[in-house]
């Protein structure tokens, strides 16, 4: 077809996330970009809506323009947000102009009904991909700190996927982040009742954040804690509070300053309670996060030079 390489590779992403899904599915498909804020103010309304309907046969998909810009080209995207209905490989609406949820629903239900979305009436829970999309979401959400978006995102895959490890997890975080730490215990509490999500890593970290999380002073108090820590380095019960009290405030660049500068004056301290207290936090934030790869980084010069 006289397509370059990147081209063709572009053409093998789209078919296989947007044309399969489309066969059996109505595919609604966000054409977006990182710069463009009408498209982030669009897409927890797209989020919350396509995930309603999930049970209906309704898959969200996005194209990023700048980084598609031969599927953006082969429908003519002339500006973003830009949003059309797929079905069976091809666009059957444009949805651009239902901007609100309650205008996106009643379009939705409307092509619903005239396409053989459920030829055989049973009800269709979103597959896996579609659930580790939505958990997608959701994480880059609480990486931006919305943490409303994020609890709305997870509580909804929570709903389709009770046994869903990381959904509980991103919910228990999330959470946390609103300051809904009696909540995200009782999410916690359902989870491990789940001998499957018990034993899942990232049930696992989300209940390190959460045991952190119980470490939550007021301003004062941390003010309180920060003077005392800095007035006397070598007073380590200071420093650990501080540090304990910095991370649960969302400081944690001062947490693992704190704890980084106490293992490096005396890693046994209280059989080396700095370092553990460290590794709970890379726990709670994830082993593969980049903070948490830089500050191991930082903790291994300091323990073998």
């Amino acid at each position: 077809m006289g397509l370059n390489i990147d081209e063709q590779k572009a053409v093998e992403r789209f078919r296989k996330d947007v044309v399969e899904p489309s066969q059996t599915n109505l595919v609604v498909l966000d054409f977006w970009a990182e710069w463009c804020g009408p498209c982030k103010a669009l897409a927890p309304m797209l989020e919350k809506v396509c995930a309603d309907y999930a049970d209906k046969g309704v898959v969200l998909a996005k194209v990023n323009v700048d980084e598609e810009p031969f599927i953006a080209g082969q429908f003519q995207v002339k500006s973003i947000p830009t949003v059309y209905a797929m079905f069976q490989g091809q666009p059957v609406a444009d949805l651009t102009n239902a901007r609100s949820e309650s205008q996106f629903k009643q379009v939705l239900d409307q092509l619903l009904q005239q396409l053989p979305i459920q030829a055989d009436g049973a009800p269709q829970g979103p597959s896996a991909e579609e659930i580790a999309q939505f958990i997608t979401m959701g994480d880059q959400a609480l990486s931006d700190g919305d943490a409303q978006r994020a609890a709305g995102i997870f509580a909804q895959v929570t709903e389709f996927a009770t046994d869903n490890g990381p959904a509980h997890a991103g919910l228990i975080r999330a959470m946390i982040a609103l300051d809904q730490v009696a909540e995200a215990r009782q999410v916690l509490i359902a989870a491990q009742a789940n001998a499957e999500m018990a034993s899942d890593p990232a049930i696992t970290a989300a209940k390190a954040a959460l045991e952190l999380a119980g470490t939550q002073v007021d301003d004062g108090e941390l003010a309180g804690l920060k003077a005392a820590a800095l007035s006397d380095p070598t007073d380590m019960e200071a420093g650990l509070a501080y540090a304990e009290a910095a991370f649960a405030a969302g400081d944690r660049d001062a947490a693992a300053d704190t704890l980084l500068s106490m293992v490096e004056a005396d890693r046994e301290w209280n059989e080396g309670a700095a370092r553990t207290k460290l590794l709970q936090i890379f726990e709670a934030v994830g082993l593969e996060d980049a903070w948490v790869v830089t500050a191991r980084r930082r903790l291994s010069k300091i323990l073998f030079g």
